[in-house]
């Protein structure tokens, strides 16, 4: 324990309540990005969730509650509009007068291009932004940065709606990039440094405290990433399919990427020639696992794997049946790749 942990812990114990009275209010989007702010936080407050757990970032009605802890709040971090388009005029509302970051733009994110059809393909160039730390400096994982992508609507449809069809989003403004960036522990550890120093700012006597507990977050993804790895290894350059195309970052991240997505837009069902089209890719590349998630109808899935040997599991991109807190997005993160492993 660090020498101002310990303090603070002595201060909690003898006075029987938190040392620092005046924390600043934050709220954060979905439960990955809350987790790592709550991590920045911790001794000195807890930041609020908007969307809960097991709901969709895509279109949510805030509880009064929610609605209060963004009318309340002094900071919001959020991944930003190709998420939560719902949220931007919301934050512009309730949250006037709070320093609103959006983490995907900033400039120590980690951004991949959003994929345009169904089938991915591995030896598919194309450029992508950002991309100079040494881990991916290690892997030619421009091989499956930009592969194809299922839907040309799916900039931020994490668990659509039944009235939404495959043309729906085209309502919503989409940017470049694919929002599923908390999915790189590249990224989250770069994120654990843009939040602390945000809450430095609006927090200067307790900076040390952030900066400190950032240090030690960073610490402890790369104990992820080194475990994530391992659990990885015996089965990697094994071919899989997901549900939707929301895990290019953890793909890139740990070199392992996808041969393809059932549906980018979990709406509609995909039509019999979608269907045909990934049941032969199964086929042909010999693809051993297929993923759904928690909110999807197992049916389907049961249906593509319909006279094939692939295995089936599930991935949670968001961490539904986790506790928030801090410590949801190891977790998180963690289970994913014990999922992807024990279904290949």
């Amino acid at each position: 324990m660090s020498r101002m942990r310990l303090a603070l812990s002595l201060t909690v114990a003898l006075t029987g309540a938190p040392a620092f009275a005046d924390a600043p209010k934050v709220a954060a989007d979905i439960a990955p990005v809350h987790a790592l702010v709550a991590r920045v936080m911790e001794g000195v407050g807890a930041p609020d969730l908007i969307v809960q757990p097991g709901a969709s970032p895509h279109e949510y009605s805030l509880r009064p509650s929610e609605a209060a802890a963004l009318q309340n709040a002094d900071l919001v971090f959020w991944i930003g509009p190709d998420l939560t388009p719902w949220l931007g005029d919301t934050l512009e509302t309730l949250a006037a007068n709070a320093v609103v970051s959006a983490l995907l733009d900033a400039p120590e994110t980690i951004k991949l291009d959003l994929r345009e059809n169904a089938l991915f393909e591995a030896h598919d160039h194309s450029d992508h932004d950002d991309h100079g730390d040494k881990q991916h400096a290690d892997h030619d994982h421009e091989e499956h940065a930009h592969d194809d992508h299922a839907h040309d609507d799916h900039a931020h449809d994490e668990h659509a709606h039944d009235d939404h069809d495959d043309h729906a989003h085209g309502d919503h403004a989409h940017g470049a990039h694919d929002p599923h960036a908390w999915l790189s522990p590249r990224n989250a550890s770069n994120w654990l440094n843009v939040i602390a120093a945000q809450l430095s700012a609006a927090d200067p006597e307790n900076a040390s405290l952030y900066f400190a507990n950032a240090a030690e977050g960073r610490a402890e993804i790369e104990t992820l990433i080194d475990t994530v790895n391992a659990t990885l290894a015996p089965v990697r350059g094994g071919e899989f399919i997901v549900f939707h195309d929301a895990y290019q970052y953890f793909e890139v991240d740990f070199d392992f990427p996808a041969a393809g997505a059932i549906s980018l837009s979990d709406a509609s069902d995909p039509s019999p020639a979608r269907i045909a089209e990934i049941q032969g890719r199964i086929a042909d590349q010999a693809v051993s696992c297929v993923l759904t998630e928690p909110q999807f109808n197992p049916g389907l899935v049961a249906t593509v794997l319909d006279g094939t040997e692939a295995q089936t599991g599930i991935l949670d991109p968001l961490g539904s049946d986790l506790e928030p807190g801090p410590a949801l997005y190891p977790l998180l993160i963690g289970n994913l790749a014990t999922a992807l492993a024990a279904c290949m």
